[in-house]
């Protein structure tokens, strides 16, 4: 079967994707990803690990992730397909390393939805009421049998959702989003109101009590989670109805109201703690309670009408966002499937335009997940890591594509790309590292598990259908990611702590930069990206309703 034949069978099945989505919808989409679960814990997570120089953090982590943001809106807009993070790599190194970059984007979409689903039901179970009814929740955190089917319940209506279309999915998703916003802008003005201790950005041992490891260590302990899901705008982009022009205004604005939310948040949390819970540090600044950090302090505050408000919103908010990663990880299934590397029965599309067996897919990998795994911290680190790694080949092939596919009209253009992205690339390869060996290895062990994927899925495939994998395009990927998986394992964040202070930042940095000019020099010849970018464009011709 040719590439043509696949893609006349998907549209077989009833259509194609329906370009319906306008600027709003694409904001809204990204921004209802960075505002869920992670706001509700960030701010006490982070401040525990570095104190009043979690502030630090969150700058940090928004200059970073805002650098990889602007790569994600240049490539978005320049090359607005579905599934964007998956193509942009087979773009610039081929199949396999598209494969490698949407198989981690993935497996961390897939598994945020029901890790929000989780969370969600964690608040419910608090709730007089829904408690004495039934009880959804056992003592360590994993689901009982109601709790599973109430869970079950919430996939499928995050399915029905996507399955009607991805304009029903907008709509719904802006509304929530105006709720999810304003809420915490909320908080913070009440808190701020109601009590400032200009004392406690001082307090507990110091602006800093544990220095810049402390600074650092809040990156993946829940920082960049909160960050995470500005690219969901891309992943859309093939639903856009003028994407070129809205793809990287919905990125950029999405990741800059995102940042001002949570640097708004952090301090309204440590400007209200009372100041006698930090007189011995900030192993336990405040009570977790039964609703979080906020709701808690509004409550000591006296305002529990605000805690009321947070209660509804710690259901709203993590349930929304995965309701929208679910839409992410069915549009990445589909990309996948359509460039052959899953199955071609993945990339269906429904006669309302969705990308239904891929959307059915996630949710029976999120049903899996709902098994007794870790609970919503412990799996914080695992997602980053991930994210890390899918974020990391955008600026290479930004790279690689800049000089190989250079005269391609662009929208938006990163400035001084030749600079800002190898530091994205940087940026990325330092969270993944910091994010600690326990998780870094286990991602090591998924990538291993996507390749037997990759090589069954060939393996069904008429020897004519099977597309050049351009191994040798490819070739940076596995030294790239061994190199990392070697180096958190000296490191000072999870492994053995073999590598001294600042001198495994280096190790890092340098490295990182050495792999990106050795994939950049990898990467397909001009002629052959323009095949594969033309392919994707005629095959990507969408209905304009």
């Amino acid at each position: 079967m040719t590439r043509t034949d696949t893609t006349a069978s998907g549209s077989a099945q009833g259509g194609r994707l329906h370009r319906a989505v306008g600027f709003w919808g694409l904001m809204f989409v990204s921004l209802g990803s960075i505002i869920g679960s992670g706001w509700l814990l960030g701010a006490l997570t982070a401040a525990v690990i570095a104190g009043p120089a979690s502030l630090l953090s969150w700058v940090l982590g928004a200059l970073m992730l805002g650098l990889l943001a602007l790569v994600h809106a240049e490539l978005g807009a320049a090359y607005p397909i579905a599934g964007g993070t998956a193509r942009f790599p087979f773009f610039a190194f081929g199949p396999l390393a598209g494969f490698t970059a949407g198989w981690m984007a993935w497996i961390r979409s897939v598994a945020i939805s029901p890790i929000e689903v989780e969370a969600t039901l964690s608040y419910l179970d608090r709730i007089g009421w829904i408690h004495d009814q039934v009880v959804l929740l056992r003592p360590d955190g994993t689901l009982t049998g109601a709790g599973l089917v109430v869970a079950t319940g919430f996939m499928l209506l995050f399915a029905a959702v996507n399955v009607i279309g991805v304009g029903f999915l907008s709509a719904a998703n802006s509304v929530t989003v105006v709720v999810k916003t304003a809420v915490p802008l909320l908080t913070v003005g009440t808190l701020l109101s109601l009590a400032f201790h200009g004392s406690n950005f001082t307090a507990g041992g110091g602006f800093a009590p544990h220095g810049a490891h402390g600074v650092f260590a809040a990156l993946p302990a829940g920082v960049v989670f909160a960050y995470l899901g500005f690219e969901q705008a891309i992943q859309l982009a093939g639903e856009a109805r003028d994407p070129q022009r809205d793809v990287s205004r919905a990125v950029i604005a999405a990741m800059a109201t995102g940042t001002a939310i949570y640097l708004l948040l952090e301090v309204a949390f440590i400007a209200a703690l009372n100041p006698a819970a930090l007189a011995h540090g900030w192993a336990a600044p405040v009570g977790r309670g039964d609703f979080g950090p906020y709701a808690t302090l509004a409550t000591l505050l006296g305002a529990g009408w605000l805690a009321t408000i947070l209660y509804v919103d710690a259901v709203i908010s993590p349930a929304s966002t995965g309701l929208v990663y679910l839409a992410g990880a069915s549009r990445l299934s589909y990309a996948m499937a359509h460039e052959r590397v899953l199955p071609g029965p993945v990339a269906r599309i429904s006669r309302r335009g969705a990308p239904v067996v891929s959307i059915l897919l996630a949710v029976v990998v999120g049903e899996i997940a709902f098994l007794p795994f870790p609970s919503w911290q412990a799996l914080v680190s695992l997602i980053t890591s991930a994210a890390a790694i899918m974020y990391a080949f955008a600026p290479v092939a930004l790279h690689a594509l800049r000089l190989r596919d250079g005269g391609r009209p662009r929208p938006y253009r990163l400035p001084g790309w030749r600079v800002l992205a190898p530091a994205a690339f940087v940026s990325a390869n330092l969270i993944f590292y910091w994010s600690g060996y326990e998780a870094d290895w286990k991602l090591g062990i998924t990538v291993l598990l996507g390749l037997a994927v990759l090589t069954l899925t060939r393996l069904g495939l008429p020897p004519g259908g099977r597309r050049p994998l351009h191994g040798r395009s490819a070739g940076w990927v596995w030294p790239w990611l061994a190199g990392l998986v070697l180096i958190s394992r000296y490191g000072r964040y999870g492994g053995t702590g073999a590598l001294p202070n600042w001198w495994d930042l280096l190790i890092v940095i340098a490295f990182s930069l050495a792999i990106h000019y050795f994939a950049v020099g990898l990467a397909l010849e001009p002629d052959e990206v323009d095949a594969a970018v033309t392919a994707e464009e005629r095959d990507e011709s969408v209905l304009a309703g």
